[in-house]
């Protein structure tokens, strides 16, 4: 694969490289890294959280964006979650590519980044400012670990088989796990 070579770019040559390409890539302190594929349970598990959510917070201002859109951790790193949503006024780049401010970030895990959604990306998105919670949705069982910002700083929280139900207090929902998981075969 191409992108295998590429070792080091310059923000402007991310940009170039990541818009000609025909697959998504992250940027990190200068090395490009190629995102993978997902699954069909992947897939419907991020349509069934935005559209559960969607159903909960239709009535105020809130935007969801899907895994086409870039968010700016900083400067010099820019990642692909699989959903995120922002409460309020969505600050983006002028040509509407990143978003500068989520309120909330979801990852669902594969065994190929499970380790790095749990770790390195998990930093990398806590240090956004604007973000309150992060979601790291497991695919193959009905597990999901909430981490939440809170004044004393990020709180961890697993949920686990179907009737566990998500409070979401800095969106004023709540978001059941059976809701989550419709339709999947776990």
């Amino acid at each position: 694969m191409v992108v295998d070579s590429i070792r080091k770019m310059t923000v402007e040559e991310y940009f170039a490289f990541d818009e000609a390409s025909e697959y998504k890539n992250e940027y990190i302190d200068g090395e490009v890294h190629p995102m993978t594929g997902g699954t069909a349970y992947h897939a419907e598990i991020m349509l069934n959280v935005g559209f559960a959510l969607r159903l909960r917070l239709r009535d105020g201002e809130f935007h969801f964006y899907s895994s086409a859109m870039r968010i700016r951790v900083s400067p010099a790193r820019y990642l692909y979650p699989d959903l995120s949503l922002v409460c309020g006024e969505s600050e983006l780049d002028e040509q509407a590519i990143n978003l500068f401010n989520p309120t909330l970030v979801a990852e669902v895990l594969s065994p190929a980044t499970a380790n790095k959604d749990r770790g390195f990306k998990r930093d990398l998105y806590q240090s956004i400012p604007s973000l309150q919670v992060y979601l790291i949705i497991d695919q193959f069982k009905a597990q999901v670990e909430v981490a939440s910002r809170a004044a004393s700083g990020w709180q961890t929280q697993a949920y686990a088989g179907l009737d566990a139900v998500i409070p979401l207090s800095v969106l004023g929902c709540d978001l059941p796990l059976a809701e989550i998981y419709h339709g999947v075969e776990i």
